[in-house]
């Protein structure tokens, strides 16, 4: 192709593609970024209302009262007098070990006991012949030492073995195991005929709890919350069992003793809680909200509002410029629609609840609409703007 033909083509070709360009750019300007806002953005009226902040934990439910019932001495079970969920008065019997060995070591006790009470009986009828003797001067002084010793030596010897007939008592009687509380069982950890060693360490036989109208629960709550809980506050939680129905307890104790684990520090709060009709076991899991505040009548914003940043576009004004503004800068910033137009609101905020943020100060104002989210043109939440095409 000769070049002046080349150069005609190329002068007509340019604007062709210049055109086109433009064309497409206006296009995808009217159908995406052109969008109306309350098609292109999801919108929330704000309006007033009340608000509690609190603190979440999970706990453990647990009876206030539970005795470890233990076991003194070993032995083999032989009658079981309690089970499982049985109430029991203080005194009452449980459980009995096989008291043949006990019994026959208090017998060889009495024995014993009889031997060394003969024995002294005879040492001091010997001390009195000597000290007749001695007071008329056919014996010697040593000879009045040595009965005055063998009568305090036979003493001493019915002291001891009274002490051991006692203990061997004492371990007869703690083959009857009774109860130290009046309460329920919620645990048995024998069963009959078992042999059961107390050798080292006092094995647990029951665990009774004293009583179940009053419970407690045991929660970790992390050290960057545990300033803000202080006894008396209430508390709200739900259980599994009953997942429609909010149960109220309110802060006992805030123990001092930090429980670290996996470098995370956290402390025991225990919840006092009325169970007066016995609807909630011990083990059970609690999920708490402790009542830390609580505002009624307030402006009200959620807090998507609060993070939304909206994309540079022709009807979004800009943000204010960082600079000497900063120092002075609102502690959250919201975009709010006025006259079609968004704008960014300051927000002082308040209390929150996890969904909405109490609005203590700013610009905003009860029916104004602020932004939560930009919905794409595909007019759906998390939709990336993009092309569209209309009918006309």
């Amino acid at each position: 192709m000769p070049p002046a033909r080349s150069s005609r083509w190329l002068r007509l070709l340019i604007p062709v593609l210049l055109l086109a360009a433009g064309g497409a750019a206006a296009l995808f300007w009217y159908t995406g970024r052109g969008s109306a806002p309350e098609e292109r953005y999801q919108l929330e009226e704000l309006a007033l209302g009340d608000i509690t902040q609190a603190v979440t934990a999970n706990g453990t439910l647990s009876p206030v009262v539970l005795v470890n019932v233990g076991t003194q001495v070993s032995g083999t079970v032989r009658k079981l007098y309690a089970d499982f969920n049985q109430k029991v008065e203080a005194g009452q019997k449980l459980l009995e070990l096989d008291p043949t060995l006990f019994r026959a070591q208090v017998s060889q006790s009495e024995g014993v006991v009889a031997t060394a009470r003969a024995a002294l009986v005879l040492a001091r009828a010997g001390e009195a012949r000597t000290r007749e003797l001695f007071g008329q001067g056919y014996v010697s002084a040593q000879d009045l030492d040595q009965a005055l010793q063998a009568s305090a030596a036979a003493r001493a010897q019915l002291v001891t073995a009274r002490g051991q007939l006692s203990r061997d008592q004492a371990n007869q009687a703690y083959s009857v195991i009774r109860s130290p509380v009046s309460g329920v069982v919620v645990s048995r950890e024998v069963d009959l005929g078992q042999t059961v060693a107390a050798s080292f360490q006092t094995p647990t036989l029951f665990k009774i709890a004293q009583d179940l109208a009053r419970m407690r629960i045991d929660s970790n709550v992390g050290e960057a919350d545990i300033g803000r809980i202080k006894v008396g506050q209430e508390v709200r939680f739900t259980v599994d069992t009953f997942p429609g129905r909010n149960f109220l307890g309110k802060v006992g104790q805030v123990r001092l003793n930090p429980i670290t684990q996996q470098n995370v520090v956290s402390y025991d709060v225990v919840v006092d809680v009325d169970n007066a009709d016995l609807a909630l076991l011990p083990g059970m899991t609690a999920y708490l909200n402790i009542r830390i505040d609580a505002h009624q009548r307030v402006l009200l914003i959620p807090n998507s509002a609060l993070r939304f940043q909206p994309s540079d576009g022709p009807r979004a004004a800009r943000a204010p410029a960082r600079g000497a503004r900063d120092a002075a800068r609102p502690a959250a910033t919201a975009w709010v629609l006025r006259a079609g137009v968004l704008v960014p609101a300051p927000v002082r905020r308040g209390l929150s609840d996890g969904r909405y943020t109490e609005v203590l100060g700013g610009e905003l104002k009860a029916g104004e609409r602020v932004v939560l989210e930009d919905l794409g043109d595909s007019g759906k939440p998390g939709g990336p703007p993009g092309l569209r095409m209309r009918l006309f």
